[in-house]
C-alpha cells in the first residue's frame, strides 16, 4: 500500500551549497526560507550548516554551530520539527542540546565515542552510507561488487554498534547515499532507488532518500541545478512508490501534489 513519506525540506546554511549556494546563508534568510517550506508542506525542517558536495570546503564545528544557533534558536521557539545535517559531534551535540528531533550524518554515525550521548537522547538518528566514508563526497569510483550488498554490509555493522552502545533500534533511518556519495555513474544511483525494499526487508528499518537536484539527475537531462525540478520529482516520486518513508527535498510543494495523485492509483475513488 503507497503511504505518504515525511518530507524534510533543506535549508542550506552555507556559501558553497551545489544548488543554492549563499541564498540561505544569512540566518535571517535561511528562518524565513524554512518557514516557506514548512507551509509548503514540510514536515521537518532539514538545517545543513556545512556543504558535503566534492568541490566544497570542510568546515570545523564552530563554525558550524555559529551558523546554526539563531536559526535552530528562533525555529525552536515556534515549535518546528528540526533536522541538523553535519557529522560532526561536537554540532551534534549543540544541536541535541537546542532539542532537534532528527541527526542526519552523512558518515552515519563514525565516531564511536559520542555514542553514550546518543544513547541519553531522543532524538532519530539518520544513517547514511557513503563509499567515501570519512567526510564530504569526491569523485572516486564505485567499488566493484554489488553495491546493495556494500551498502547493507555498512549498515549491518554500524547498526550494531549503534545497538551495542544502547542506541534502540526503533531511532534509526536508514539512507543509502546518492550521486556522488555511490561513484560518479549515474546508474548507480538508479539501481540503489530500484532496489530500496531489499533494503527495508533486510532489515526492518524505514528508508530516507535525497536526491534533489543532484548530479546523476543533472547528469542524464543536462539541466543545472536549479533547473533539475523535474528531473528531482520524477526521482522522488519513483523513490516513494518504491517505498521510501522519508524524502529530503528542496521543493516540497510539487512533490506533495505528485503523491496526491500517486496515491489515487493506489486508492480507486480517492480522487475529486
Amino acid at each position: 500500500m503507497f503511504q505518504r513519506p515525511l518530507i524534510f525540506g533543506i535549508v542550506n546554511i552555507t556559501p558553497d551549497s551545489f544548488s543554492d549556494g549563499g541564498r540561505y546563508f544569512a540566518a535571517d534568510a535561511a528562518i524565513a526560507h524554512a518557514k516557506r517550506l514548512a507551509a509548503e508542506g514540510a514536515d521537518v525542517i532539514d538545517l545543513g550548516p556545512a556543504s558535503s558536495n566534492p568541490d566544497a570546503i570542510p568546515v570545523p564545528a564552530e563554525e558550524e554551530i555559529r551558523r546554526l544557533a539563531p536559526v535552530i534558536e528562533a525555529l525552536g521557539a515556534e515549535g518546528y520539527s528540526l533536522s541538523v545535517d553535519s557529522f560532526r559531534a561536537e554540532t551534534h551535540a549543540f544541536a541535541l542540546a537546542h532539542g532537534v528531533h532528527y541527526l542526519n550524518d552523512i558518515r552515519g554515525f563514525a565516531e564511536a565515542n559520542f555514542y553514550p550521548v546518543l544513547a541519553k537522547s531522543e532524538a532519530k538518528l539518520v544513517l547514511m552510507h557513503s563509499i567515501q566514508r570519512h567526510g564530504n563526497a569526491d569523485r572516486r569510483d564505485t567499488p566493484e561488487g554489488d553495491i546493495i550488498e556494500q551498502i547493507c554490509s555498512f549498515f549491518e555493522e554500524r547498526i550494531a554498534a549503534l545497538e551495542a552502545a544502547g542506541i534502540a533500534r526503533a531511532r534509526l533511518i536508514l539512507d543509502p547515499g546518492m550521486g556522488f556519495f555511490l561513484g560518479p555513474r549515474p546508474e548507480t544511483s538508479f539501481e540503489v532507488l530500484a532496489r530500496i525494499d531489499e533494503i527495508e526487508a533486510r532489515f526492518a528499518l524505514p528508508v530516507f532518500i535525497s536526491v534533489s537536484r543532484k548530479s546523476f539527475l543533472r547528469a542524464v537531462t543536462g539541466r543545472a541545478p536549479g533547473e533539475a525540478g523535474a528531473a528531482t520529482l520524477a526521482a522522488e516520486l519513483l523513490a516513494a512508490r518504491a517505498g521510501a518513508c522519508f524524502i529530503r527535498t528542496h521543493e516540497p510543494a510539487p512533490l506533495i501534489d505528485a503523491l496526491a495523485v500517486a496515491a489515487c492509483f493506489e486508492t480507486p475513488g480517492s480522487g475529486p
